[in-house]
């Protein structure tokens, strides 16, 4: 799941990026508002388009798989502090070469938001994940993550003043229904209960995280904000895991190979390279088809756990997982026709 989270404002556009133009004001459930932008028919879409799509869908939907590969032999929290510390220094650095101390610039305030949306997202939500994944099976972790969608319809209720539409609250309905499903297992005794209790939790960090950026001022420079609220959320993650006392008999030298190899993979390719292809998407593509990420990352996540870890596909998980992933697909499309939500208020973002 929570590879990364895209901070409020316009991600930078490639040379070879199109040239943007308007489309609906329409924002996904669970992103955060963006410039209006010109996208191409879907007919006319060029070949990077649905090659930066795949990733997304492959990468983020491989790093439940990941995360349940590194904690075979890491603690938790700081196998995710290391991910994400390492993958913000990586982009700190990229930023200073390409845009020099401007690009990192931001007022304290600026700084302070995208550390509590750092922390909500990466230790609440995606923290929460690792911990959880420790004896929840990889499949079972990212039908759960499928319900963040869910939950902002609820905050956006709640906390946004925004009247959910029919079809909205039918998909959370669903999803809820799904969630039930989800958690027989663990209600039977077959999966630990409070590995899925820190999930759903985790998932509910996530959309708190998600919402509240867009309620408060972050970044202009979206490279830059993703930078500190890794930073922040891994720092974090060091904490909490001091805390639980994780340094406790650490010994690196017992750390295995594929372990290694999945923290590497977390960083290079789940934090740095399936996020700079959606912040490039969210700018190239079509809304609605930027949008399928959020029910396609389940579906990857659940059949590369069957067939690397030979996760056992139950009745409750196919059942449990299509009704969840049935109750996103509403609320995505709903939320993402034109006029279904009021129009953002955009933000440039230095280049």
């Amino acid at each position: 799941m929570f590879s990364q989270h895209r901070p409020r404002g316009t991600p930078m556009t490639s040379p070879a990026s199109p040239q943007p133009a308007t489309t609906p004001d329409s924002t996904p459930t669970g992103s955060t508002p963006t410039a209006p932008v010109t996208v191409p028919a879907t007919a006319r879409l060029s070949g990077a388009v649905w090659l930066a799509l795949a990733v997304v869908y492959v990468v983020w939907g491989s790093t439940y798989l990941a995360i349940r590969i590194a904690v075979e032999t890491m603690p938790s929290f700081f196998s995710a502090a290391a991910r994400f510390l390492t993958a913000g220094l990586l982009l700190l650095g990229y930023l200073l070469v390409r845009q020099g101390p401007a690009g990192l610039r931001v007022s304290g305030r600026q700084l302070a938001s995208a550390a509590l949306v750092g922390v909500l997202l990466l230790t609440g939500g995606n923290g929460l994940v690792v911990l959880g994944e420790t004896s929840v099976p990889s499949g079972l972790a990212a039908l759960l993550v499928a319900a963040v969608p869910l939950w902002m319809v609820v905050l956006t209720a709640f906390g946004g003043g925004e009247r959910p539409k029919r079809a909205e609250l039918a998909g959370v309905l669903l999803g809820l229904v799904g969630l039930g499903v989800l958690s027989a297992p663990a209600i039977g005794g077959s999966v630990e209960p409070l590995g899925v209790v820190l999930i759903i939790c985790a998932t509910l960090a996530w959309a708190a995280g998600s919402f509240a950026s867009k309620k408060i001022p972050m970044p202009g420079n979206v490279l830059a904000a993703s930078a500190y609220q890794m930073l922040a959320g891994g720092l974090c993650n060091v904490l909490i895991g001091l805390a639980r006392g994780e340094q406790h008999g650490l010994d690196l030298g017992a750390v295995s190979g594929r372990s290694w190899l999945a923290l590497g993979y977390l960083v290079l390719f789940g934090s740095l390279l399936a996020f700079t292809a959606y912040a490039w998407l969210l700018q190239s593509a079509p809304l609605t088809l930027v949008a399928t990420y959020a029910y396609v990352n389940p579906v990857v996540a659940v059949l590369l756990g069957w067939l690397i870890l030979a996760e056992p596909l139950t009745g409750p998980t196919l059942v449990g997982g299509s009704i969840v992933v049935v109750g996103v697909c509403l609320v995505v499309s709903v939320s993402r026709r034109p006029g279904s939500r009021s129009k953002p208020k955009a933000t440039s973002a230095r280049r």
